[in-house]
């Protein structure tokens, strides 16, 4: 029988009574109602998609492998089972203008970058709309999407983060993994605590503020590294725009010039951050 290589041969499995007692000891105990722990599921996310029908709490839901699991544009997202963390959180925001929506995934984006920075000690930031990049390379993808159901709008919203992955098992070069970053903290455990203690911290500070998104746009801009940089913007229908990335207009829109984007692939053309 072979033997795996050292940096794969010990994946402990997420500690989830530890998981749920540190959130339940944050100063946001009471946001998520229920944390999920499952060893293999298709999709985190089409799971809670499918439980928002039911449940008008807001829930999260983790899974060590994904069969099915899914980024932006449909693109797949693998990793080797317990590699990753692989999570989706299941929010009500009551109240809201549909026109807001928009910022949630960009305010995971802030919440991912501060845990992986204050946790992973990571030098963690963000490329437009929410990429989580370490040195240029990719390390965690954000992907929300709309639930039916229940008297408030829903959204369901999956993280993927890269913890122990070797170059090997990178899904693509551009990636990079925790692990591979010299983070001073792969506890996957740890990792997703923090993220979701981060998250629920942002996600009521917004709520509190009646879901006006001054603050939040001024800690995006803060953390997002596309600002400034010579980017190529490939658009929906198959135009493409280059450009230097001026900023971030109040809808989350990326400014390329004076032309907002609000849907499409950015590459940065210059990587010197």
């Amino acid at each position: 029988m072979q033997t795996p290589p050292p940096d794969t041969a010990h994946r402990p499995p997420l500690d989830a009574e530890q998981l749920r007692r540190g959130l339940a000891e944050s100063d946001h105990a009471d946001f998520f109602s229920r944390v999920d722990v499952v060893e293999s599921t298709g999709s985190t996310n089409a799971d809670l998609i499918a439980a928002a029908a039911t449940s008008d709490d807001h829930r999260v839901l983790i899974a060590e492998a994904q069969e099915a699991g899914r980024g932006r544009h449909a693109r797949t997202w693998v990793s080797p089972p317990r590699a990753q963390i692989a999570l989706s959180m299941l929010v009500r925001l009551p109240g809201i203008d549909p026109a807001a929506l928009g910022w949630l995934p960009l305010l995971t984006g802030v919440a991912a970058v501060d845990a992986l920075r204050a946790t992973a000690g990571v030098d963690a930031v963000l490329k437009w709309p929410n990429d989580v990049l370490i040195g240029g390379r990719k390390v965690a993808g954000i992907l929300a999407e709309v639930a039916e159901g229940g008297d408030a709008p829903a959204v369901v919203v999956g993280v993927g983060v890269n913890v122990s992955l070797t170059e090997a098992e990178l899904p693509v070069p551009h990636a990079i993994s925790l692990a591979l970053a010299g983070a001073a903290q792969t506890d996957r455990t740890l990792v997703a605590q923090s993220l979701l203690i981060e998250f629920a911290r942002r996600f009521t500070a917004w709520r509190d503020a009646s879901w006006a998104t001054g603050e939040l746009a001024d800690a995006y801009r803060e953390r997002c590294a596309t600002l400034g940089m010579d980017v190529r913007a490939e658009l929906p229908g198959g135009q493409i725009r280059t450009g230097v990335a001026t900023g971030v207009d109040a809808s989350g829109r990326l400014l390329i010039g004076n032309y907002a984007v609000s849907a499409g692939d950015v590459t940065h053309l210059r990587a010197d951050y």
